[in-house]
């Protein structure tokens, strides 16, 4: 899969914990999060999401057209409700499939805060980062999409699906300009949870692999990662390493906590507060002819104003579907 171009990006975390982590050096890949010690937690920044950041370069708008009753077969290939193949995906339900897997990860959105257990030169390296929706890079493969300011391991990072191989993509950089690709799925799928606050959280567990293609490529160690999405405002960022066949190891945990507000997770209508690309909550108002929409992220607010009545069109579109 072709590269995906890093824009206006950037990462952090928020606060809180539910899930119990487990042993530092597991070798199962199928392990529950490991946790930082409390002692090690970053303090949570007050303040709403920054959602000013502008991406580079714009694309060509392209037609949307969200699937009402298909899904993707193997190979690519569409299958209806019937689960008859009706053919090679168009762009249209490419994009409509990816933005689908991707949208139950929309927890992610919004700045964050992380530390790792690992310590650099006698310090805990701590970054910020932001998760935005990335729908310009590369148009017809829409991406959750970070960049860091100090992470030594995912200094810029871009996260889709890959409708051909039934398997998510992050294609990642790290802090020596090293790109790494990596697939993989869920170990412990999306689900929520009521939270000490009586509130309904989003948590998951995505570990993905470094492909053999790419290790080769880099050199040197082979790396797995996985977000374990502990509660709405924390996740876990596990660094497992392996050299040749060996077993794979913890060789890090970042532990991070969102700043400023958190999103809400409701699969289901947020009213007129819905985001007009990603259907989340919306937390910025953007303009258009005198009526107000809203936007999730910095990534879709650049998305809306470069192409205002492309995106309006498809909602329109949703909403008559």
């Amino acid at each position: 899969m072709k590269h995906i171009p890093f824009v206006c990006l950037a990462i952090v975390l928020s606060s809180g914990g539910c899930s119990e982590p487990p042993a530092e050096n597991s070798t199962s890949s199928g392990q529950a999060a490991t946790d930082a010690t409390s002692a090690n937690a970053p303090t949570v920044a007050a303040g709403s999401s920054d959602s000013s950041a502008t991406p580079s370069a714009s694309a060509e708008p392209m037609e949307f057209k969200p699937l009402s009753s298909a899904t993707s077969g193997p190979g690519g290939d569409v299958t209806s409700s019937s689960g008859s193949s009706t053919g090679q995906l168009s762009a249209e339900q490419k994009i409509s499939i990816i933005m689908a897997k991707l949208k139950p990860l929309q927890v992610l959105l919004g700045n964050w805060r992380g530390t790792t257990r690992r310590e650099y030169e006698g310090f805990k390296a701590v970054d910020s980062h932001e998760w935005i929706w990335d729908l310009r890079s590369q148009p017809d493969q829409p991406a959750l999409a970070s960049a860091s300011d100090k992470s030594p391991y995912l200094k810029q990072a871009s996260l889709t699906w890959n409708p051909t191989d039934s398997v998510f993509e992050l294609i990642a950089t790290d802090q020596d300009g090293k790109e790494r690709t990596f697939t993989g799925d869920y170990t412990d799928p999306v689900h929520e949870i009521i939270g000490p606050d009586d509130k309904l959280h989003r948590v998951f567990r995505l570990e993905l692999t470094q492909t053999d293609e790419s290790a080769e490529q880099v050199g040197g160690d082979r790396w797995q990662v996985a977000f374990a999405q502990q509660e709405n405002n924390r996740y876990l960022l596990e660094i497992d390493k392996r050299r040749g066949t060996a077993t794979f190891r913890r060789f890090d945990t970042v532990s991070t906590q969102r700043e400023g507000t958190s999103f809400a997770l409701s699969d289901s209508s947020y009213g007129e507060k819905e985001c007009i690309i990603s259907q989340g909550l919306g937390t910025t108002a953007v303009s258009w002819k005198g009526k107000t929409y809203w936007v999730c992220c910095s990534g879709c607010k650049a998305a809306f104003e470069e192409d205002p009545e492309t995106w309006i069109a498809r909602a329109e579109k949703r909403k008559s579907e």
